[in-house]
């Protein structure tokens, strides 16, 4: 706390939130399109209905009074992994990730939620909530302890699931060192697309009507 021209002012040092997003002397700057400016006037008697002065001076604060109250409602987004932004890399921090620029923000929530259910000692059921954190899916777990061998299977989502890079670099740091693993991946069969014609077949790609739930129809 310090004094500045006979009034107090909070210090909030020169750390994380001094220098950080809301930080002394760190102006945000938010399109206000993006937050609800209040309207003031109306708290206040007629007689000052007509005073440009006024009518600048409450619309001055209630641009600041909107502008913290998405900054408040943006800092709270930050306590939960799902919803974070800029904060996800306090989680990595802590939880000793390494930053990429290249990931997006749904990637990233993906290996923090993965890290998160890979610690401590690994199990089937971890690895198969490490791959459903990664997949958004269901996932199966085969085990082939004779060989020293796993199998992912990935049953909820067709096809290849976003951000294996990720899910595979995180399963080689939860698994035990001595096992091998494979990945399998579900896609639609014949079975699951022989209500449709070859003309209704042709307004989709091949990947497409490997993966897509919109042609398949009851066996």
């Amino acid at each position: 706390m310090g004094r500045s021209n006979g009034g107090w002012y909070i210090v909030y040092g020169k750390l994380e939130y001094g220098q950080g997003l809301y930080g002394e002397n760190k102006d945000v700057d938010i399109d206000e399109d993006l937050f609800k400016i209040p309207i003031l006037m109306k708290y206040l008697p007629y007689y000052y209905q007509t005073s440009n002065f006024t009518h600048n001076l409450q619309h001055s604060i209630a641009k600041e009074i909107g502008r913290l109250d998405f900054l408040k409602e943006d800092l709270f987004k930050q306590f939960f992994i799902m919803t974070a932004t800029w904060g996800l890399k306090y989680y990595e921090q802590e939880l000793d990730i390494p930053y990429n620029p290249q990931l997006s923000d749904e990637n990233r929530r993906e290996i923090i939620i993965a890290k998160i259910r890979g610690r401590g000692t690994t199990t089937k059921k971890m690895i198969q909530n490490t791959a459903e954190s990664f997949s958004g899916g269901e996932v199966e777990i085969i085990e082939h302890n004779e060989e020293n061998y796993f199998i992912v299977k990935f049953v909820g989502v067709k096809g290849v699931p976003s951000n294996m890079k990720g899910f595979i670099n995180m399963l080689e740091t939860i698994k035990p060192a001595h096992l091998n693993y494979k990945l399998e991946y579900t896609y639609n069969t014949w079975g699951d697309i022989k209500h449709n014609t070859w003309g209704q077949l042709s307004n989709y790609t091949w990947s497409q009507v490997r993966v897509s739930d919109e042609i398949r129809g009851d066996k």
